[in-house]
């Protein structure tokens, strides 16, 4: 069984100005996170703009990102749907293509729609005998389904691909450690996400890695390895240097901060969202910048 710890950042979809595909884009960004060291890409998430993709796209976004990996790193695909069977298929056909893992939200539709415990255990079983790879459960709070410790725990016990989470939600620290004090190794790999927000409090916790946004991973893998060979404080000092960067993604721009710092390092051509997501403001890019520059991140030096 494959399993994941490090820095697995989510790969941006690029378009052009007019917001059509930027393929060629695309698979400089993957050489790009694979020069900053990521132990492996995530494709089609909610920092991909998964939910601004046909069909047709998400096939050209996962195919063009396996492609280019080529092996180098392995390749998480994200195949989230509220439905059993189209996200089971999905997942399918992920895993034809090539990929390691696949990621899946619990299923909801809207701010609202959620569904009962016992469906979410339905939900990844049928999932699960589709496929042959590992499952990534992302907990987040965009789903309107709450994912308890206590469902997660279940759901790791009787779904044998259930051995990665993704926790990214309010008080990530103390759920990863519930989860571990009742699986032990059977989780395989707890990660955080958030733009490691909190990640040395996750990684006190037990999170073996994070999966981050394609802004700096060069610089939150370095805080990773260093954790993990045993130098917190070193780890502690690198991510307080590095938190007003993150939080400033985090609380002012979201996604879009990876795409303008991807931009000004010349790695894309343009920072274009899909409508009715819009651009950042000029100040708030201008601020993104300014603080970026203060750690000479790869991003903005990667093309020279």
């Amino acid at each position: 069984m494959t399993v994941l710890s490090g820095v697995i950042p989510v790969v941006p979809t690029v378009f052009h100005d007019d917001e059509e595909l930027d393929l060629g884009g695309l698979a400089r960004v993957v050489d790009y996170l694979i020069d900053a060291e990521s132990d492996a890409l995530c494709v089609l998430a909610n920092y991909s703009e998964q939910f601004s993709l046909t069909d047709d796209e998400r096939d050209r976004v996962g195919r063009t990102v396996l492609e280019r990996a080529a092996g180098r790193v392995p390749v998480v695909v994200t195949t989230s749907h509220y439905s059993a069977r189209v996200a089971a298929l999905r997942s399918r056909q992920a895993q034809d293509m090539g990929a390691a893992m696949v990621m899946l939200m619990a299923p909801f539709f809207g701010a609202t729609m959620g569904v009962p415990e016992a469906a979410v255990l339905d939900y990844f079983t049928t999932v699960a005998a589709a496929i042959d790879i590992p499952i990534v459960i992302q907990d987040a709070p965009l789903s309107a389904t709450p994912l308890s410790a206590e469902l997660l725990v279940q759901l790791v016990k009787h779904v044998p691909q259930v051995s990665h989470v993704k926790i990214e939600v309010p008080g990530t620290a103390d759920k990863l450690r519930t989860l571990l004090a009742a699986l032990g190794d059977r989780l395989a790999g707890p990660f955080d996400g958030e733009e490691a927000i909190t990640l040395i409090p996750d990684l006190d916790a037990g999170a073996v890695g994070t999966m981050c946004s394609s802004m700096v991973p060069d610089r939150l893998g370095r805080i990773v390895r260093r954790y993990r060979a045993g130098d917190r404080t070193g780890a502690v000092a690198d991510w307080e240097a590095l938190l007003p960067l993150i939080h400033f993604e985090n609380r002012q721009c979201g996604l879009r901060a990876q795409k303008v710092l991807l931009a000004e390092g010349g790695i894309i051509g343009s920072d274009r969202t899909r409508a009715p997501f819009g651009p950042v403001t000029p100040a708030t890019r201008n601020s993104l910048l300014e603080l970026a520059r203060r750690h000479d991140p790869l991003v903005l030096r990667w093309a020279d």
